[in-house]
C-alpha cells in the first residue's frame, strides 16, 4: 500500500486549485449521506490520496461537498443508472464506473450493467489503472 501511495504522491500534478484531503469526520459524514459503510481500504484511500491529481481519471473525493467528484453525488448518480447499492463508486470513466464491492475489491462496471475486470483491492486498482491512465 505505501509504495502505491508514494507513487501517487510522486505523480501528483500541481494545479491552481488543489484538492483537500478529508478528515475522518468528513468520511463519517459521507457514510451517513450515502447510508453505506465504506470498506476500510476505501476509507484509507480517501484519507491518504484523494487529493492526488494524476492521469485522466478522477476518483471520488470526500472533503469538498461542491466538487463534481464528491462521493455522495457520484453515488446518487451511479445508483440511479443501475449500479447495485452493494457497490460504491470509486471513479467514473467513459462507459461506467470503477466500483468497490463489500469485500473491498474494485470492479469495472459499465452502464449496460455488465461487470468486466476486477482488482483484489483499491491499491491494486490505483497502481494498475489510475497511475497509468
Amino acid at each position: 500500500m505505501q509504495d502505491v501511495i508514494d507513487a501517487l504522491r510522486h505523480a501528483n500534478q500541481v494545479v491552481a486549485m488543489p484538492l483537500d484531503l478529508p478528515e475522518f469526520d468528513d468520511i463519517v459524514d459521507v457514510e451517513e449521506d450515502i447510508c453505506v459503510p465504506l470498506h476500510p481500504d476505501f476509507k484509507q484511500f480517501l484519507l491518504t490520496v484523494s487529493d492526488v491529481i494524476c492521469g485522466s481519471l478522477e476518483p471520488v473525493t470526500a472533503a469538498d461537498p461542491v466538487s463534481h467528484t464528491h462521493l455522495p453525488d457520484v453515488a446518487a448518480y451511479a445508483w440511479s443508472v443501475g449500479l447495485s447499492r452493494e457497490m460504491t463508486p470509486l471513479c467514473a470513466y467513459a462507459d461506467g464506473f470503477y466500483v468497490v464491492n463489500l469485500e473491498g475489491a474494485v470492479i469495472q462496471w459499465s452502464f449496460d450493467g455488465h461487470e468486466h475486470e476486477e482488482w483484489t483491492s483499491i491499491w491494486e486498482w490505483a497502481r494498475e489503472v489510475w497511475l497509468v491512465s
